[in-house]
């Protein structure tokens, strides 16, 4: 049979002819990580989940906070489905989630299956379970219909959280509810007894007598605060609701309907201009009527969840970069990551190098303890935050922000701001860390450098630290077969055993979801010809070497000995780019020889071009054969969409 061929949905079709000479080592350990992961989320599912989905829990829900901590110990489950997990891993999802929703009902959280009301910073990380499952199985009519019902909570005035004429979210706390006031009764006094909070210091900066936190142990003084949030960070719009762009561009990926697209361009478009009247950087909050500072004396800081309190660029430029990856979704045109690059550079530019990492900001202890920085080792620090006195509370630079623009664009500028951040990064961007948080992040430096071709061990490395990682949440699973200690609603997110940091990056060629509420992307994606279900087969390993601005280098490898495998390879993660044309290796004559023959022969291998003009090929895998590709590919060529894969199903090649 020729290398090149139609399959018969019409794909185009290639054929691998290289044997698997020599094993891979990188090829193992991903199938090895399929196989455990895929025991692991049972054993997690049967110890801590009631017959419905739901958690198990006995305890108390406090406030207006929860829901998503309900949700987040399943976000990535669909995203294991669609990279390759076990075929009933999808159906467990959508049960989980329909057992999570019942239960925050039942505790009054959620109303139509949808969060009654709260901040974006939250709701994003409940809605990545979500958007995983729709993104898994397109062609559910179910979470088809949640999906542009969900985004009509916002897209359609007549809900009540959006206002079209000042082209604002109008409250910090949105949701099915409607705008809810103010920001609950978490806050109706803000103590300094309020521990937690102390790292985080004052929400709001000039309120007189209180110039520290100590001020704030006078209930007076801690009833003033709480007035004061509820009435100026409880109402209007604040950068963080830009997250709420990915609920909208989810469900405009089903039909494109202009409701949900023209939402998107104009809610985005409107803080950009706000941007450009500050001078580039995005301001924090929006009053009541549309105005920046309405609320805040005029300044452009002092927001919830803004440059002031509690996290600065950790929650501002999570949503900037959420919505300009969202528009560039929906308009094919990068034009708008300004918004995401102007406060990125704002903060480099203030940067200095210290020894105190660790110790300097609100969050930096965490940091230090995963990248092993020891104390006295110069590290590059940015500001995450800026009050009535400028910008303060130092913390290294957080690398997956100019990953993300870098991976969006390929473009020399984007490269060249995330290689001046490693001078003084205080590691090695060539190891690999053996850390993993809830974010499923913080391993851009090896990957990064890998694909640069500087980092050439990463891909085994990396498979074996998220083997490493299953093992521990297992075994921190095992000790503690039990529901969370002192109504810890936090506690099951740092047991979820599924881990899929490495393998988007290995198998995808992207960085994971923005935690916050992204979208996932991809350089490519697979299905599985045969079966018709999203993922690599059975016994395929896939690996994204190289990508840049002319596409994807991708070595595939059929391990099984007996069974041919029908892989399609799509290019992006909604079918948004296309190929334009692949060079794959084909093998010539003399592999195995001749059985009287001691040495076992390395094939020869020619390169063989062909065009292709399409957003998906099929790729056949004999047994034990393997394949390497140069995809050229051009991004952003078409729209994208939620798309699957039963239609590509074919017969078995004879």
């Amino acid at each position: 049979m020729s290398a090149m061929n139609d399959s018969p949905d019409g794909l185009p079709h290639v054929k691998a002819t290289v044997p698997v000479r020599e094993t891979p080592l990188w090829a193992v350990l991903e199938r090895r990580l399929f196989t455990v992961l895929d025991q692991a989320w049972r054993e997690f599912e049967a110890t801590y989940c009631g017959p419905d989905g739901r958690l198990t829990y006995g305890g108390r829900m406090h406030h207006r906070d929860g829901v998503d901590d309900f949700y987040e110990p399943f976000f990535n489950w669909p995203v294991l489905y669609r990279l390759g997990g076990a075929d009933d891993l999808l159906p467990s999802a959508k049960k989980h989630w329909a057992g999570v929703t019942a239960q925050m009902t039942e505790f009054g959280f959620v109303r139509d299956e949808y969060e009654v009301g709260y901040d974006w910073f939250h709701q994003g990380e409940s809605l990545n379970f979500f958007y995983a499952i729709c993104a898994a199985d397109p062609d559910d009519a179910a979470f088809r219909e949640r999906a542009l019902r969900f985004a009509r909570l916002y897209s359609d005035p007549a809900q009540g959280n959006y206002d079209p004429a000042a082209r604002i979210i109008v409250a910090p706390h949105t949701g099915s509810g409607g705008p809810r006031p103010g920001l609950g009764t978490e806050w109706i006094e803000y103590s300094a007894r309020q521990t937690g909070m102390k790292a985080y210091g004052l929400p709001l900066d000039d309120l007189p007598g209180i110039a520290d936190w100590e001020d704030l142990f006078s209930e007076e003084n801690a009833r003033r605060m709480g007035d004061a949030m509820q009435e100026r960070l409880g109402r209007g719009d604040t950068a963080i609701n830009l997250a709420a762009t990915s609920l909208v561009t989810n469900a405009w990926l089903y039909d494109h309907a202009p409701e949900f697209g023209n939402w998107v361009v104009d809610y985005v478009s409107a803080w950009r201009e706000r941007a450009a009247a500050n001078g580039g950087l995005i301001p924090d909050n929006i009053g009541p009527s549309g105005i920046v500072g309405e609320l805040h004396e005029g300044h452009w800081y002092g927001g919830h969840y803004g440059w002031a309190w509690p996290h600065g660029l950790h929650s501002v430029e999570a949503a900037a970069m959420i919505a300009a990856v969202n528009e560039t979704l929906v308009t094919g045109d990068t034009a708008g990551l300004d918004l995401a690059r102007v406060p990125l550079d704002t903060v480099v530019a203030q940067s200095v190098v210290r020894t105190d990492a660790a110790t300097t900001g609100s969050m930096g202890w965490g940091w230090a303890q995963k990248m092993s920085v020891a104390p006295g080792v110069p590290v590059q620090l940015v500001p995450y935050r800026h009050g009535a006195n400028g910008w303060f509370d130092l913390h290294p630079v957080p690398l997956i922000y100019p990953v993300w623009l870098w991976w969006l664009t390929s473009s020399a500028g984007d490269l060249g701001r995330l290689e001046s951040l490693e001078k003084d990064a205080g590691f090695d961007w060539r190891e690999t860390k053996w850390f993993q948080d809830k974010e499923e992040q913080g391993h851009e430096a090896p990957w990064v450098s890998f694909l640069l071709g500087r980092n050439p061990g990463y891909p085994e490395d990396a498979l074996a630290l998220a083997l490493g990682q299953v093992a521990k949440r297992l075994a921190l699973m095992r000790a503690t077969p039990y529901g969370p200690p002192d109504d810890d609603i936090h506690w099951w997110q740092r047991l979820n055993p599924v881990v899929t940091e490495v393998l988007t990056q290995l198998v995808t060629g992207a960085p994971p979801a923005l935690y916050n509420g992204g979208l996932a992307l991809a350089r490519v994606t697979f299905g599985d010809a045969l079966r018709g279900r999203p993922g690599l087969p059975d016994g395929v390993a896939a690996l994204v070497r190289e990508a840049d601005a002319d596409g994807v280098c991708l070595d595939l490898v059929n391990l099984d000995a007996l069974s041919a495998r029908e892989v399609v390879v799509q290019a992006g993660a909604f079918a948004e780019d296309r190929i334009d044309q692949v060079t794959f290796d084909q093998a010539g004559d003399g592999y195995p020889a001749d059985s009287h023959d001691y040495l076992i022969p390395d094939p020869e291998v020619r390169p063989v071009t062909t065009s292709i003009g399409s957003p998906r090929l099929v790729v056949s895998l004999p047994p034990l054969h393997r394949i390497s590709m140069r995809l050229k590919i051009t991004r952003r060529a078409q729209r994208p969409a939620h798309t699957g894969f039963a239609h590509t199903a074919t017969q078995k090649d004879t």
